[in-house]
């Protein structure tokens, strides 16, 4: 079954979100003055926790709240407001949307669509999380150094962290180095949380997309002016073998998504000369 879920105003993504639960999407939709449109091929083959119905009004929720809640930030950034999502309850309907993904069977999935399932799991898991204990001033705050290690979810009778996610299922699974640019970890120096879900549909359109914002901004990469030289996030360096194992597949993997000053001194043979990332929580006036 493929379900092409309803999206909500981004008005209702407050006070309504509980109405789009409790009802299926419809008071909640009559409430804020809009009508059902398809958006996106958010949920894919497998089981579901219930009707067809509430099952998009849940997914329907979920989008209202990413598209209430992400803000576009300084050079390039995309921010997250948990403060407001702390304040009008937005934790709900984002743990009933982890909890409807949770109920699926992406093992029966195209590699498409399980790659695009496990990117929604993963970030809106994130977002549960960093709310689950707000406020904090980075991820690394929460738990030992991070959430990534601790039981997140079960999917298809197996515990899950978020580490199982990213690095067991993902990268293992699915190889690409445009894995990194899918997956959102609460932080200013990862990629862009993006305010729409990931989808099977549009899938190498929006990985080139998130990658050549993420490339070409500040936190992706910068010039050393003068010096011929660039300075990179460190995801490149964490995960260099994503990147074809070496300092020149990362500059490689640079060259196919990077424009203007950045694209001229990589042509001109630039070296990566330091590595960065900022851990800090990917609020408002953060980046």
């Amino acid at each position: 079954m493929t379900l092409t879920p309803m999206t909500l105003p981004t008005s209702c993504a407050g006070r309504h979100l509980k109405a789009a639960l409790l009802t299926g999407g419809v008071l909640a939709l009559a409430a804020c003055g809009g009508t059902a449109t398809p958006v996106t091929e958010a949920i894919t083959t497998g089981r579901t926790v219930s009707a067809p119905a509430e099952a998009q009004a849940v997914v329907a929720a979920y989008e209202a709240v990413l598209q209430a809640r992400i803000v576009d930030g300084p050079q390039g950034l995309t921010t997250f407001d948990y403060a407001a999502a702390a304040a009008d309850g937005d934790l709900e309907a984002i743990k009933a949307y982890t909890a409807h993904l949770a109920a699926q069977t992406p093992s029966t999935m195209s590699d498409d669509e399980a790659v695009s399932y496990w990117a929604n799991l993963y970030n809106a898991l994130t977002l549960q999380v960093v709310l689950e204990n707000y406020p904090v001033e980075t991820i690394k705050d929460i738990g030992a150094g991070g959430p990534w290690k601790s039981p997140v979810v079960n999917v298809e009778g197996r515990t899950l962290t978020l580490d199982d996610i990213e690095h067991g299922t993902m990268r293992a699974q699915f190889p690409s180095p445009y894995i990194h640019y899918m997956v959102n970890c609460a932080s200013v120096g990862c990629p862009n949380l993006r305010p729409t879900l990931w989808s099977a549909q549009t899938l190498e359109a929006d990985r080139n997309a998130a990658a050549n914002a993420f490339i070409n901004s500040p936190r992706g990469a910068s010039v050393d002016e003068g010096e011929g030289e660039i300075d990179v996030s460190s995801l490149y360096k964490w995960f260099k073998e994503d990147f074809g194992g070496s300092e020149e597949g990362i500059i490689a993997h640079l060259s196919d998504h990077a424009t203007g000053e950045l694209a001229q001194v990589i042509a001109a043979g630039a070296e990566i000369d330091d590595y960065d990332y900022d851990w800090s929580l990917n609020a408002p006036n953060k980046g």
